[in-house]
């Protein structure tokens, strides 16, 4: 256990004062028995901490933040996916350090830990943005007193993989979807998930501001119409976020509007019952699949993904592979798999680049800024492709 902090006199002040993990506690006059009693108060305190801590294991601390996250981070009761981005992060630290005290994890075992994301084939992104989940447990662990400070702040030395410098592969940026692969998905969606995919196109929109839109929701009163969404990326920071849709994207509106208007618009169990209306004899039993009434961001990129599976043919032995294949077998089709995927399916989150790649053309950068919501231009321009086209123009004359 590490040496018990001292009692000291403070001479500014003439004060008693002890310094536990980093913060000074005063306890009154210097050699006063009220003070004497307030120090042995919060001795008792530190040891006791000392004895919890000492005892807690890398697993022991991940369970415990689960928890918590499942907790607090919440949007109208249901957890976000920041929940399952902690898990996934965790899932590497609690597999190579499980049984580590805490008290003992610094800076080399993150380190090795961060290996084992790279040789996992993550990108380095990723691995980054993991890291910085994995410091943040400690760092909540801090504020609720179950380990020292400096566990935390020690792990704070460890620099993030910088590009070009380290063995973890570099993501593709994100790009907008070619039109010919939107057109290509068309005839294999349902009409309510078509119409998310063009509404997203007409006017910005993020998935998962699409996927909650009701009729409540919109101010039909000018020519433009105005959606506040309920809940979006930045609601839980104060922030109000309104969409502005005009005529193309109202035409797609008016096709989904309903008398109720507390019901959302793209409804899974309608495309469900159109699906089965088209597909089976009448009066025949389809189990329900579908018990909410929205569209889930999963739900809608599964559609996607599959619709352009469809369309572009994915091979049977790679669409679904057989699990009774050996191990090594099994992860060599996984890679193919996910390559043809890489070729050929899309996203709905692509969407909103294509929104932002033709703003940026016809009216500028911070115009797109405000259309898309962002507090800064430096988010706008990871999302609105630059107009290379002009570039291509000008050299054309010039050079």
């Amino acid at each position: 256990m590490p040496t018990k902090p001292a009692y000291q006199l403070h001479k500014h002040t003439g004060q008693a004062r002890v310094r536990i993990d980093g913060r000074d506690h005063y306890l009154g006059t210097f050699n006063s028995e009220e003070s004497r009693l307030r120090y042995d108060d919060l001795i008792a305190d530190w040891r006791m901490r000392q004895e919890d801590q000492a005892g807690m294991t890398i697993a022991d601390l991940s369970i415990l933040y689960i928890r918590h996250a499942r907790k607090h981070y919440r949007k109208d009761e249901v957890e976000t996916s920041e929940v399952n981005c902690i898990r996934q992060a965790l899932r590497p630290l609690v597999a190579h350090a499980a049984d580590v005290l805490c008290r003992k994890f610094g800076p080399k075992k993150l380190r090795e830990v961060r290996e084992k994301m790279i040789g996992q084939g993550l990108c380095r992104n990723v691995i980054n943005i993991h890291v910085g989940r994995i410091r943040r447990m400690f760092k909540w662990a801090v504020s609720e007193e179950m380990i020292a400070e400096t566990v935390y702040r020690a792990l704070l030395t460890l620099p993030g993989l910088e590009q070009g410098r380290s063995d973890a592969r570099e993501s593709e940026p994100v790009r907008p979807v070619a039109k010919a692969l939107i057109d290509a998905v068309k005839p294999f969606v349902s009409r309510q998930v078509l119409g998310m995919i063009q509404l997203q196109i007409a006017t910005g929109m993020r998935p998962g501001e699409v996927l909650q839109i009701r009729g409540i929701d919109i101010n039909m009163a000018g020519r433009i119409w105005e959606y506040e969404p309920r809940s979006h990326k930045t609601s839980h920071h104060g922030k109000r976020r309104i969409i502005f849709i005009g005529p193309k994207g109202q035409k797609i509106i008016r096709q989904f509007l309903k008398p109720d208007l507390q019901a959302h618009l793209f409804n899974p169990r309608e495309a469900r019952a159109e699906f089965v209306a088209k597909h089976y004899r009448k009066g025949a039993k389809v189990a329900d699949r579908f018990p909410v009434d929205h569209f889930t961001i999963e739900g809608y990129e599964t559609a996607i993904r599959r619709a352009c599976e469809r369309a572009h043919g994915m091979p049977p032995h790679l669409a679904k592979i057989d699990r009774k294949l050996p191990a090594d077998q099994r992860a060599d089709l996984k890679r193919q798999a996910a390559e043809w995927r890489r070729q050929w399916c899309w996203h709905p989150h692509q969407l909103r680049h294509n929104a932002g790649t033709d703003l940026r053309r016809q009216f500028g950068l911070e115009a797109t800024r405000t259309v898309l919501g962002h507090s800064t231009v430096s988010a706008t321009e990871i999302y609105a492709e630059a107009d290379l086209q002009k570039a291509r123009d000008i050299m054309a004359t010039v050079g």
